[in-house]
């Protein structure tokens, strides 16, 4: 059997070919590799090609104009796309095509002020696919195949296409830096065809039940999505996402400035093909995990990721560095698998494409915060001890609140669902 036969046997596998769920897979795919390509473009211009001052600037410039508009526009994604349920297949094909579009804009106008403003419109557009496929995937799903395994399988293929996008974009990027985005408008395109293409059954009659916008805590329906199973993962999965960020940008500079026994590019690719790698493991580890306890999942990887920043704290170097980027990504994919999985178990089927928004939107920002603290310029031990003991303190709420979760599973008597959504939401 050929590798390309083992891709569609895995692509078609438990009955994703009979509902289209395989489209799905192939969409995401293509959205992975265009925002890839799009990554790799922007890299060259705003990091790589100026010295590491001017470059923290330039990264913190970047992250203040594009994610502080996108923080407040964020959570008007999903009232807005519900008002397209009966059309979400266009949706999808708007959000490929606007990225295409801003992408070619972005590979013209790479040294003008086009460049930040073009790059906040991909990233809402990325969010809003986002947003989209997490209403279109449960309406395609066949019997054998949950929610679960049906993300990670998507994950998967966005990881593999992402990954080998990024190569090629890094190839290109030899021959300039609007070469990468030029292929994404490719990408793009091609993505906006094949959303076109997907089942009718993507476009729901059913309207969803959405939060209020900027009134999260107190619309009694918002109310629903804060449960105290759904803040636990959702707080895991953000802090290790959080750190995740953190670390792609802190090393991005240390291993500038430090002495880790290879060069700086050879450095920050090590600690990038372990982010990667660990992404890669746990998608692949999610496309067949049965989550019975994903709260207690939660506590040991946030645990782990814990020890993990304060041994590689004390034992400053490159190998260290490398586990715990590849520690802390395995640890941010299975958190990740966790959320789904609380979603899909302790809400009514109303309520999951909003709450999987909102996570989305959380996990989002939380890198981007975390990846903000990695601009600030400390020694990297100093930097990783910090890390430690947030994570630490995070892992014993985390701990507390799986804890009292399975004790209100095992006796629902002691307490009634409504009391623990209010007390959660005060939390």
């Amino acid at each position: 059997m050929t590798a390309w036969s083992r891709v569609q046997r895995a692509r078609n596998a438990d009955g994703a070919d009979q509902t289209g769920l395989h489209r799905m897979f192939d969409l995401h795919a293509l959205s992975c590799a265009g925002d890839a390509l799009v990554a790799v473009g922007l890299a060259g211009t705003i990091f790589f090609s100026v010295p590491v001052g001017e470059a923290r600037v330039r990264v913190a410039l970047y992250l203040l104009i594009t994610m502080a508009p996108f923080a407040l526009l964020a959570p008007l994604v999903g009232p807005v796309l519900d008002r397209f349920r009966h059309g979400r297949r266009y949706a999808l094909a708007t959000t490929m095509l606007a990225r295409g579009f801003l992408a070619y804009a972005i590979a013209d106008q790479l040294d003008s002020w086009v460049l930040y403003p073009a790059a906040f419109g991909v990233l809402v557009m990325s969010k809003s696919y986002g947003v989209a496929r997490s209403a279109a995937v449960p309406r395609l799903l066949p019997p054998r195949i949950t929610l679960v395994e049906a993300n990670a399988r998507g994950s998967l293929a966005g990881t593999i296409f992402g990954a080998l996008a990024g190569g090629i974009g890094a190839a290109l990027a030899q021959f300039g830096a609007g070469w990468p985005l030029r292929l994404a408008t490719v990408v793009f395109l091609v993505g906006m065809v094949l959303s076109l293409r997907l089942p009718a059954g993507v476009d729901s009659d059913k309207p969803e039940v959405l939060p209020r916008v900027f009134a999260l805590l107190a619309h009694k329906e918002a109310l629903k999505l804060w449960n105290l199973p759904v803040w636990a993962a959702i707080t895991a999965g953000g802090t290790l996402r959080a750190v995740y960020g953190f670390l792609a940008l802190f090393m991005a500079f240390r291993v500038r400035t430090d002495d880790l026994l290879l060069s700086p590019l050879a450095a920050l690719g090590a600690v990038a093909a372990a982010l990667a790698s660990g992404a890669f493991v746990a998608t692949l580890i999610g496309t067949r995990l049965k989550l019975r306890r994903p709260l207690l999942l939660d506590a040991i990887v946030v645990g782990g990721v814990a020890f993990g920043a304060m041994v590689a704290a004390v034992f400053y170097s490159l190998p260290a560095l490398v586990l715990l980027a590849f520690g802390t990504a395995l640890a941010s994919g299975l958190a990740k698998l966790a959320v789904d999985a609380v979603i899909q178990e302790r809400l009514p089927d109303e309520s999951r494409a909003s709450a999987f928004a909102h996570s989305e939107t959380m996990q989002q920002l939380a890198w981007v915060s975390g990846g903000a603290a990695g601009l600030i310029p400390v020694s990297g031990q100093w930097g990783l001890f910090l890390v430690a003991l947030v994570v630490a303190a995070v892992t014993l709420r985390v701990s507390a609140w799986a804890w009292a979760a399975h004790r209100a599973s095992v006796a629902p008597a002691t307490a009634p669902a409504s009391e623990w959504t209010a007390t959660s939401g005060a939390r």
